[in-house]
């Protein structure tokens, strides 16, 4: 599919120097922006997604036609009001919808990159950020904004950027990721590699891509997306299609039909390459030092936080949250915290969560007064 014209897409004719010390001769940058930039410039959230997600946070998604991820709080007279702010929200570097990833052309080869694509960090997917920002102009952003390895980039763009974002909202994240979540995604990883149409990553002039690999490395996920609880209430131990069992490996229970659909839908829309290199720079992803605690914005930048975590959210639990405002409140950070109770685990971020919506609204209202937007 040709997407020239489906989103915004800036190209970088620099090199952009990486944390693997490689670096990329030129790059391109695939966005989506809604709202009106003001006269003073002072009025836009970049929205940075997570780890499937892409630049289209609102709205139709133009390549998909599937509503965008976070429909739910961005658009006119929601959380993140587009009558008052300008939204920008871009691909990460390593995806798949538009900006530069393992999928693209190496102007080198005239050949998709591949495993040929160097080695990424979320602090790389950060500096794509910060040029995209300055392409367009915004010497400061109101507020930097994103769940799970969203959030993770939201950190990021405090620790490198303080200086130049008013407030920045990390929602159910973490200063680093576990040795469980780096087991889930190594999985995940093994099951893309195992398939035998995945030819190490060189399958772009195939007939058939690894997507047996990448829908069960999508099912792996999607199970720690959610909760023990929310799993017995929706599925339970439900037949699917019938009162009785199978005796055979056919889908018998309704919680392995909905993975299956799960898997299959995921594999129309995302690049398993992309997939690997993704997950590979969220492992990486770690903010703390053996001697100065973690590296973020101190107080003189006048930075506000404000984290929420989700009490039943198990792949980035409320207690890695707090070690983050326990070490920005031993340097007398301006940081606000809230748990929202909910048993739907770490996607409540992405869903209906009114008490999540309510908090987030007075929050974002509080900095318009603030700033006098």
């Amino acid at each position: 599919m040709n997407n020239k014209y489906l989103f915004e897409q800036i190209d970088i004719n620099e090199p952009l120097k990486l944390d693997c010390g490689d670096h990329l001769k030129n790059y391109s940058i695939a966005f989506k922006t809604f709202g009106k930039l003001n006269k003073k410039k002072n009025n836009a959230i970049l929205i940075c997604h997570a780890l499937t997600g892409d630049q289209f946070c609102t709205g139709k998604n133009s390549v998909t036609k599937k509503p965008g991820w976070w429909n739910i709080l961005v658009g006119p007279g929601k959380v993140i009001d587009t009558n008052i702010f300008y939204v920008i929200c871009s691909n990460v570097l390593g995806g798949c919808m538009g900006t530069t990833g393992p999928s693209s052309i190496n102007s080198k080869t005239k050949k998709p990159f591949g495993l040929g694509f160097p080695v990424i960090t979320i602090g790389d997917m950060v500096s794509v950020q910060f040029k995209l920002i300055e392409k367009l102009g915004i010497e400061k952003l109101f507020s930097v904004i994103g769940g799970s390895m969203g959030g993770m980039q939201a950190l990021e763009w405090a620790s490198k950027y303080g200086h130049k974002i008013n407030s920045v909202i990390p929602i159910a994240t973490s200063y680093r990721h576990s040795a469980q979540n780096i087991a889930f995604h190594e999985i995940g990883r093994q099951a893309i590699m195992a398939d035998p149409f995945w030819k190490k990553g060189n399958y772009y002039n195939s007939k058939q891509f690894p997507t047996r690999g990448l829908a069960v490395a999508r099912m792996i996920a999607h199970i720690t997306y959610l909760s023990e609880s929310v799993l017995q209430r929706k599925f339970g131990r439900n037949l699917q299609n019938s009162k009785f069992f199978s005796f055979g490996f056919d889908t018998d229970f309704q919680i392995e039909s909905y993975l299956k659909h799960q898997g299959i839908s995921f594999v129309e829309r995302f690049d398993a390459n992309s997939y690997l290199y993704i997950t590979k720079a969220m492992d990486y992803f770690d903010l703390s030092t053996k001697t100065t605690g973690l590296r973020l914005s101190l107080p003189e930048n006048n930075l506000k936080y404000c984290f929420f975590s989700f009490s039943s959210d198990w792949l980035f639990p409320t207690s890695e949250t707090k070690t983050i405002i326990q070490s920005l409140k031993a340097n007398n950070a301006n940081v606000s915290f809230v748990e929202i109770q909910t048993d739907k685990g770490h996607d409540s971020f992405l869903l209906d969560e009114p008490k999540f919506h309510f908090v987030f609204r007075k929050f974002v209202r509080g900095q318009i007064k603030e700033s006098r937007l």
